[in-house]
This record gives C-alpha cells, structure tokens and sequence, in this order.
C-alpha cells in the first residue's frame, strides 16, 4: 500500500477521481464551444462585412433595412445556418450540463453554474443575432423545431419593423425582444410569449432612452431620475425596466412614526438631493426662499400654516379660507359609501393625510416638479403614484370612490387631452362615485369650452361654482364643481 493511502480513505480518493475527470470534460465541452461561437461570429460577420458599409450602423433606422431581397446569396445562408447549428449544440450542451447537475459534488457544482451561465449569454447573443436577420424567416421554416423555439405562434409581421432593431443599445434590444415561454405553452394568461413594451415617444427620444439604458447589469444605476422623468413627461412612457439596483440616500434613517410623520417635516438624509436647487425640506417650507426651482404648490412643504388647515374648519390661528368645498360637505353626499380614491394634484399628499382622518384610503399621483413630491408623501406614511398626465391610469375599470384634482389640471391642458383624461376617469370610477374639481382656473375667454368639456361627461351636479381669480387682473376664473357618476346599462 502506498503512503498517500494510508492517510486519505478510499471512498475519498474515488470520488475526488470522479470529481477531477467531471471537471476535466466540462472544461473539454466549454473550450470545444466556445471556439465554436467564436467561428460562428466570425463567420457571420465576415458575411455581413460584404453587404453593409460601417454608415450604416450609425444611422437612426435599423440596417436591416438597407438590405433588399435581391441581395441575399449563399454566404449569408451559410452564415445564419452555422450559427443556428451552434445554438443547437448549445442548447444540447446546456440540457446535459442540467441533467447532470444534481450528481456533481459541491466543489465542481459551482464551476458548471458557471459553464452554465457563460453558454446562456452566448446563447442570448447568438439568437439575438439569428432573430433579428431577415434570412432567419426563410431558415426556420427548413428546421421546424427551431422554429416554434425562436418564433412562438404569432401575428406574421416583419423583422426590420421590430421595436429592438431600431435601438443600438443592448439592453433595449433584449427588453423589448418577445420572450418564449420555457415550457413552450400557452400560460395562464393565454400567451405563448411575453411582449415588453415601451412608449412609442421613446422611438424620437432615442439618444435620451440609450443613455437612460447605459449601465452595467447588476451594479448600481446612475443617478439619473430626473433624465427618467424627462423621458416620461415628453411621452417615453412607460420606460423600460433595468437589471440595475437604484440607488438611495447616503444616510438613509427609519422614518418617522405614523403618529408624527402626517404633520412633521421628514429628516433630510431620507432624500437624494443632488438634481433640487433646495437640500432640505426646510429650505422648501421657507417663506422667505424665492427659489425652491418650483412654482406650482410653491407652500406645499409648509405642512403647518399652509397645509393643516385645508379642506376642513380649524379653530384658532389656522382657517380655511381658500377651499371652495370641504371634506365634509363632499363626503356628506355619499355618507359611508367613499372608502378609496384617487388624488391627481401637485403636492406633497395633504389630501390623502386630510381623508385618512375620515378613514379614506386616497392614493396620491404626483411627479417630482423641482422638488421631492414623491419622497415627501412616502415618507408622511402615504402611498405616491409615479404618474404622469399622459398615462392611462393603471386601476381596473369601475373601482375607484372618489378622484379629486387640484393645482395641476388647470387652464393650460388642450382640449382633446383633456377629453382622453376625463374618460379615463369616468373608467376608473364607480356609478356613483365622485369627480372633485377642486379650483380649476382658466382664461376667461376659455372659461366656456372647459365646462362644455365637463358637461359632456353627463354627470350629476351636487356643487358648481365659478369665482373670479383675482391676482390676474380678473383675466381668469376658477371653477369648483362635486359631480356623481351616472349608471349606465350594460349593453
């Protein structure tokens, strides 16, 4: 017996034997395919290196499109053939490396996840490749199987129209890619695949959304929320989603107890402040600070003397005097039947801290207009909703109480977008629920068609008042109205 035998166990030796000769052929299977891939990209691409000239992959549109029918010859066959035989034996390579992955010890269990991993992402690559070339279509029909595995069952369109060949940057083109369910049948939902989406402004927006999709996976984001929101509020909405972590405050502390925070300034370190013109709440609450970098709701952060004392009747030093309706004169009108809304304002969520009072649940639609609105309501204990005026409200049809608006949706807004709001309105509330129109202003000369555009909703009048604005000159108006959702039969 040798000496090395006396110290380690048989069994032992015999499986660390297995264990080495595993290993040894995985790393055997992975160089043998990663030479392959390589062949494969050289090849295809010393085929395309004949029809496209390096203009055409700066250009705005997709350089699929410079290629014509009549173009194609046996090389490119022979090109988008051979990468679709790697990503077969891929594919066949990956099946093995599951199969076996449940017999491999722990210490060469690691190294074929990560055999497993590099083959998915060059996978992902190749297909990307094959899917998006026109030659793909005609191909696939010669190998059927392959087939049903990159083009699930779907509505025939063409390849070059497809959304992620207008985009350079990867990250866009694998989001906005159709992605194959894995077991290849339809799921719960009745589709085969998964189609991501993304606003069609994204498409004149393509410099800002490239940069908004430039990071590494799996690292931090850059600190880029207010390019995001430039991209929604110009109609790049909804954004992609990103496989980065976000990134939050450098001193981030718990907030404040719900018994304090409804009514106390949050602390400052809970709030990136790089991209405000003011670093502290205090700095926005100050009514001696002309510059917050807002003008809308420009009190909204002083929550004790401009804040407390809206829409209800206080004693003492604070008083209503600016609200045409209180909270109890609305809800009066449909006493226990307002249990949940929607607040679609510029500010810092009052509204919903005023109802809650009622025991109302109102969800707060806001936007960061120059300062943290959407921190400052979370952090008060309610729930922000990161919304634009452009998107259709993400509520299911005939569920919502009660929507108040104020502040935001004033005599500026067109006519026609006005319309498509107002009915996106009316889907979401209730027969019976409540539209508040809490200060509306407007021109004068305007005043007609934004109560004509009202009126066409056909909704019950409890409250309509019109008043002069008086610090325009008395050029403009406001108009405050409470209207009731009418039933309407199913047809």
């Amino acid at each position: 017996m040798k000496p090395l035998d006396i110290l380690i166990p048989q069994d032992t030796a015999m499986k660390n034997q297995k264990v080495t000769k595993k290993l040894k052929r995985w790393r055997g299977v992975y160089l043998f395919i990663l030479i392959v891939g390589v062949l494969a990209l050289l090849l295809y691409g010393a085929a395309f290196s004949r029809f496209f000239s390096f203009k055409s992959f700066l250009g705005t549109e997709s350089f699929y499109s410079h290629l014509s029918p009549d173009s194609t010859n046996g090389n490119q066959h022979k090109g988008i053939i051979t990468v679709q035989i790697v990503i077969q034996r891929i594919q066949k390579e990956l099946d093995k490396l599951r199969e076996t992955e449940q017999d491999q010890s722990s210490s060469s269990s690691q190294s074929a996840l990560e055999q497993g991993a590099f083959l998915a992402d060059i996978l992902g690559l190749l297909e990307s490749v094959v899917e998006s070339h026109p030659l793909s279509e005609g191909n696939d029909q010669k190998n059927g199987s392959y087939n049903t595995f990159l083009h699930p069952p779907m509505k025939e369109e063409k390849q070059s129209d497809e959304p992620g060949n207008y985009f350079l940057r990867e990250e866009i083109r694998k989001y906005v890619r159709i992605k194959p369910n894995r077991l290849g049948k339809q799921n719960f939902m009745g589709a085969n695949a998964t189609f991501t989406s993304i606003g069609h402004a994204c498409f004149a927006m393509k410099e800002e959304l490239e940069e908004y999709m430039e990071y590494d996976v799996g690292e931090f984001c850059n600190d880029d929320w207010k390019l995001a929101q430039k991209l929604m509020v110009h109609g790049c909405d909804p954004l992609p989603r990103r496989r980065c972590f976000s990134r939050g405050p450098k001193f981030y502390s718990q907030p404040f107890p719900i018994e304090d925070s409804m009514w106390k300034l949050p602390d400052d370190r809970n709030v990136r402040w790089g991209n405000y013109r003011c670093k502290s709440f205090a700095c926005l609450a100050s009514n001696n600070n002309t510059n917050k970098g807002f003008f809308k709701c420009s009190d909204c952060f002083n929550l004790t003397h401009h804040e407390m004392p809206r829409w209800v009747r206080l004693e003492g030093e604070y008083s209503n005097e600016s609200a045409d309706f209180l909270i109890n004169d609305v809800i009066g009108i449909k006493q226990g039947e307002i249990r949940i809304g929607l607040d679609f304002s510029v500010g810092t969520g009052t509204f919903a801290a005023r109802m809650r009072d009622f025991n109302v649940t109102i969800v707060s639609a806001t936007i960061n207009f120059g300062a943290p609105f959407s921190e400052m309501i979370a952090l008060r204990g309610l729930v922000p909703l990161y919304l634009t005026i452009n998107q259709r409200l993400p509520f299911f049809d005939s569920t919502l109480d009660l929507i108040h608006t104020t502040r935001f949706l004033d005599g500026w807004i067109d006519l026609v977008l006005l319309d498509f709001v107002l009915y996106d309105w009316d889907r979401v509330l209730r027969p019976g629920g409540l539209l508040w129109i809490d200060s509306f202003f407007c021109l004068k000369e305007d005043l007609y068609d934004y109560l004509q555009a009202f009126e066409m909703l056909r909704y019950k009048k409890h409250k309509w008042v019109v008043a002069p604005k008086l610090d325009k000159d008395d050029k403009e108006v406001f108009f405050s109205a409470v209207l009731e959702k009418p039933p309407r039969p199913f047809r």
